[in-house]
């Protein structure tokens, strides 16, 4: 994505940036390989992901990313919040909470209509930011595809028969 202004917000020793030039590709990767949602995605997969998402990273008191969140929007109508995650170690502050604000406060995402998010879990978390269920679940399509390890290649043509 085009890059625009570097917003912080400060959660005492903790740091939330949107800065591309400092989030760490090879953490959040670690971070997606640990993550139920994302367990397959390739490193290639997860940096073409970062490139074309507004991110967040979270870092910790010695400046390490330990937490992200990223948010794929045309920042005007719509937008897609995922990949909020913070390491276990560092779990349990509210900085999963600090995160989600973020994303949802940020100067480009504040006026975007419609927000959505898909989570088996933490539902308390979003529902405190005023995420909700569909409110029309029955107009929403998907197209599901299986992940790049799952697709077979193309068999080789067939060979004409000997004349």
């Amino acid at each position: 994505m085009t890059a625009g202004p570097i917003h912080q917000w400060d959660c005492g020793e903790y740091l939330i940036s949107t800065d591309p030039g400092r989030f760490d590709v090879d953490a959040f990767y670690g971070f997606m390989s640990d993550a139920y949602w994302a367990r397959d995605r390739s490193r290639e997969a997860t940096a073409a992901a970062v490139a074309n998402s507004v991110v967040f990273g979270l870092y910790g008191p010695d400046g390490a990313m330990v937490g992200s969140a990223r948010a794929i929007t045309d920042c005007a109508t719509f937008g897609w919040v995922c990949d909020v995650y913070v390491a276990a170690p560092h779990r349990g502050r509210g900085l999963g909470k600090a995160l989600v604000a973020a994303v949802c406060e940020h100067p480009d995402l504040a006026g975007v209509r419609r927000l959505t998010l898909i989570t088996l879990d933490a539902h308390g978390l979003y529902e405190a930011r005023g995420f909700t269920p569909l409110q029309a679940p029955e107009r929403w399509m998907e197209l599901r595809r299986p992940p790049p390890s799952e697709v077979l290649p193309a068999p080789p043509p067939l060979s004409p028969p000997p004349t």
